[in-house]
């Protein structure tokens, strides 16, 4: 008799064990010739290696089983037939090795039993092992399935004992390593459950060390590579678990959860690149929906928007009706900026579930890139009437009423949501932190928009208050609050506060250095970045700060030279989109054009979607009357991807106006300047879109708040000249109305 006793659940005993109790029961049974007795075990070994002695064809007394017992069956309890020939009744005590077979059954038959409601009865069954070790004490299966039983008996701390006890005399014996893995992966799963936290270090370390030992003895064990390469993931030793999940892959090339597995490691380090890679080398024939559909995630974060949409299909194509899939296809979709067709999707999920207050959200999104701005507005507050405390639909209410200029109303909606989110303890989760402080964050844009100042430090305290990244967060709105109000002595007095508060934090002191300089403490502020270079790859971040300080200063050369030292630092895309960007910058300041122009649609190969770099390219040509076209279509992606951008809707009234669109151009430019007050730029231009108008009166005045803004701005980010040109507008302007008939000053 050869059973697999590895982590068996209650209620789960072979027939063979079944049919040893049945036999044992009856007393005085004989044996056809040839055949074992009552008492006697089939032949075969009971450990591994071992062999059960020959035994007499002598009878077994029947077990006594107290009230406690499980009952006897039919079979057991059936009379013996008339004509049966009598047995002895003397008791000859059974030999050891059945001994063991007999009360190995026996904690069969418990276990069973225990499983169908009786828990009780565990003690039993492990009262019966022990007997059966006892007689045969060699035998390893019998330790193993003891201590398996006290694991799923609750009784962990005498299943780990167990378990090492029979790794000391047998090391090898992989079925009590597998079963000392699994408590400890049970005490990794209680412990997140429990807690919400990481899991324990100790039982992380220990499973790690058990399945360590498992791939060592069953090097082809694809299942545990997996476990092992995802418990190196749990302790972010990536190459370790690479390492697992690559081995595990050679074994099953096609196994969905092999390349999953992988897949998922790749993106949790957020090497999309990779991770799209792991399936695409999968042929198509053999992928699963799973599998495309990971690929179009990977395709996702890569921004590669139109390959995320085919792999979404196919995955759509596999499994029909699919919702997951159809919400993923439809994002894509909507990210590709292909409305209608995303549209059609979430109509799909709205068809399947009426009340989908997702869809419903992203179908007011899609109104809202429409123009259709009443619509969208209508759309979600549908949502807020069935669930007036949705998070994203308040704060999708808020974006609306925010774009259509109800500022009063947005902050209002920005406030229920921060009312919401509040806690009187003031202690929150990490996700309720994140939520708190984009409501926090969006209602002191709004009070900016608002010129309410005070109102908007307030909200920005309270995301400080948070603390973390929220904090940081906080501490550079405040900053970017004080800068916009001219305020430049409170900017630099609260990054001061934050680099107090966070004394470690590379980035805050960043912020300080810039805004020292910006103050006219050039040279000060230089010191505090050039003191956080260290030699390591971390220095990336100060060089393209440092960078940028030198391009405000107009230190080109040293410019220059900062962003080569970051450059070679760069590795990520991300971060060569962002170098490409600032270095269009620092050529265009500088009037180069064409590099400046090569620069940024260099960025734009990298990052298609970046928002600052279609804006800033498309500004660039529409300044220059060059390309109208291509600068609209630029801006407009722009303004889609933020469309509560001052500084992008001022870009698009720009272009229109170049166009000749003055219509356009007044409705942009007004909202530009609502939105960016403090900007003379913005009101250059709507002064430039009146006086093309014949409105030289309200032309003059927003030349007259033009100057103002250049006389409160930092010389850091004004250009003289340009400060010269408004000037000499301003004083055109007012000769012109000075020769108007009448006075007239429109």
């Amino acid at each position: 008799m050869r059973r697999n006793l590895r982590l068996l659940p209650f209620g789960i005993v072979h027939a063979a064990a079944l049919v040893l109790v049945l036999q044992a029961l009856p007393a005085g049974a004989q044996t056809s010739a040839g055949k074992p007795s009552a008492g006697q075990p089939p032949a075969g070994p009971i450990g591994p290696g071992k062999s059960a002695p020959a035994m007499p064809e002598t009878s077994a007394p029947a077990p006594v089983s107290p009230a406690s017992a499980p009952s006897a069956t039919p079979a057991a309890s059936a009379p013996a037939k008339k004509d049966a020939p009598s047995t002895s009744t003397s008791a000859t005590p059974l030999p050891l090795r059945s001994r063991a077979y007999y009360h190995f059954a026996l904690a069969n038959q418990y276990e069973e039993q225990a499983g169908q409601g009786h828990p009780e009865l565990v003690d039993k069954a492990i009262d019966e092992y022990k007997l059966a070790l006892k007689a045969d004490p060699g035998s390893a299966e019998l330790d193993t399935a003891l201590a398996g039983l006290y694991f799923r008996g609750g009784r962990t701390d005498e299943a780990i004992a167990a378990a090492q006890d029979l790794l000391k005399s047998s090391p090898g014996n992989v079925e009590a390593h597998k079963l000392l893995g699994r408590i400890y992966l049970r005490q990794l799963s209680e412990g997140q459950n429990a807690t919400h936290a990481a899991p324990s270090a100790n039982a992380l370390d220990k499973a790690i060390a058990e399945f360590e030992q498992i791939v060592v003895i069953e090097p082809r064990g694809v299942e545990e590579r997996m476990i092992l390469g995802q418990l190196y993931s749990v302790k972010h030793e990536a190459k370790k678990a690479e390492f697992q999940f690559k081995t595990a892959q050679s074994l099953e090339p096609a196994s969905e959860e092999v390349v999953l597995n992988l897949c998922r490691l790749y993106a949790d380090s957020g090497d999309f690149e990779n991770s799209a890679k792991v399936i695409e080398a999968v042929p198509e024939a053999e992928r699963t929906a799973k599998m495309e559909g990971a690929l179009g995630e990977a395709y996702d974060q890569l921004k590669k928007y139109k390959q995320a949409i085919a792999a979404y299909r196919s995955a759509a194509e596999m499994e029909p009706g699919d919702l997951r899939t159809v919400d993923a296809l439809a994002q894509s979709l909507l990210s590709d900026n292909q409305l209608d067709e995303a549209l059609k999707q979430y109509q799909m999920l709205l068809k399947a579930d009426p009340d989908n207050s997702g869809a419903l959200i992203r179908v007011a999104e899609i109104e809202r890139r429409q123009g259709k701005f009443p619509e969208a507005l209508e759309t979600v507050r549908n949502v807020l009437k069935k669930e007036p405390e949705n998070l994203q639909a308040g704060f999708t209410e808020g974006t609306l009423l925010d774009a259509m200029g109800r500022y009063d109303e947005a902050a209002a909606a920005y406030e229920k949501m921060v009312e919401l989110t509040a806690h009187f303890n003031d202690v929150y989760s990490d996700e309720e932190k994140s939520n708190r402080a984009i409501f926090l964050e969006r209602l002191g844009a709004v009070d900016r928009e608002r010129n309410k100042t005070a109102l908007a430090i307030a909200a920005y305290q309270k995301m400080i208050e948070l603390g973390g990244e929220q904090a940081a967060r906080g501490y550079q709105n405040q900053v970017d609050t004080w800068r916009e109000a001219k305020q430049y002595d409170k900017a630099v007095e609260v990054a001061q506060k934050a680099v107090a508060a966070s004394p470690k934090d590379r980035e805050l002191k960043l912020v300080l250095a810039g805004e020292l300089m910006d103050s006219g403490k050039t040279d000060e502020g230089l010191a505090l970045a050039k003191g956080l270079l260290a030699g390591t790859a971390e220095d990336r971040a100060v060089w393209l700060a440092l960078g940028e300080m030198y391009v405000r200063a107009r230190r080109w050369s040293d410019a220059d030279d900062a962003f080569n030292k970051a450059d070679a630092l760069s590795t990520k895309p991300e971060e060569r989109t962002i170098l490409l960007f600032t270095r269009g910058e620092w050529a265009e300041r500088q009037k180069q054009y064409k590099p400046a122009k090569r620069y940024f649609r260099q960025a734009l190969k990298l990052d298609p979607d970046s928002a600052m770099t279609l804006n800033y390219l498309g500004y660039m040509m529409a300044d220059r009357g060059k390309n109208l076209s291509e600068a609209l279509d630029l801006i407009q992606k722009a303004v889609q991807a933020e469309p509560l951008n001052g500084a992008y809707l001022d870009s698009l009234g720009w272009v229109y106006f170049k166009m000749g669109n003055y219509e356009l151009a007044e409705e942009n430019l007004r909202q530009a300047v609502e939105r960016d007050a403090s900007d003379p730029t913005v009101h250059d231009h709507l002064a430039e879109l009146y006086s093309k108008t014949r409105r030289i009166g309200l032309a003059a005045a927003q030349w007259e708040i033009s100057l103002q803004q250049f006389a409160k701005t930092t010389s850091a980010e004004i250009d003289p000249a340009e400060k010269a040109r408004v000037q000499k507008k301003l004083d055109d302007a007012r000769a012109k109305l000075a020769r108007q008939p009448g006075g007239n000053k429109n």
